[in-house]
């Protein structure tokens, strides 16, 4: 599909692009949350990837899929924040299994001069969850919510 077809081609970079609009909302809300607040960072991540969810689900409805309006938007938007949601606990499992892994990780091969072990493994925990929910995402919306285009 992708491999063969230019459109597809042009559409998963569009998405990717999207996904990294996302996710530098995702990052920012993120960190800023997890500096300001005593929220734990498992539910930092889940308020900021809402954030990046909206986000993205106008940005591919009006760029990514322009093609795509034989569906309402109210059910373009319920299919798109399902795929979500679902996206969401993959995220928070994946967020969950690996954080404390990665920040020991991070504390044995980054010095705490240079930076702090908490700040390196959340962060690669989130952008490991990232990835593999941005492939979830793209494949569920465009055979089901995006169904419509050629």
């Amino acid at each position: 599909m992708i491999l063969v077809n230019s459109k597809e081609r042009t559409r998963f970079v569009r998405f990717a692009i999207v996904g990294a609009i996302g996710a530098v909302i995702d990052f920012g809300i993120f960190n800023i949350m997890l500096a300001s607040t005593s929220v734990p960072a498992v539910w930092c991540s889940a308020v900021s990837f809402v954030a990046a969810v909206l986000s993205n689900f106008f940005w591919n409805r009006y760029w990514t899929y322009p093609d795509s309006r034989s569906k309402p938007l109210s059910q373009q938007l319920l299919q798109f924040s399902l795929v979500s949601i679902a996206g969401l606990g993959i995220r928070i499992a994946l967020f969950a299994l690996l954080e404390k892994s990665l920040i020991n990780l991070s504390a044995m091969l980054i010095p705490e001069t240079f930076l702090q072990a908490q700040f390196v493994g959340h962060n690669t925990t989130l952008a490991f969850a990232i990835l593999v929910v941005m492939l979830w995402n793209f494949f569920a919306n465009r055979f089901w919510t995006y169904s419509d285009v050629e």
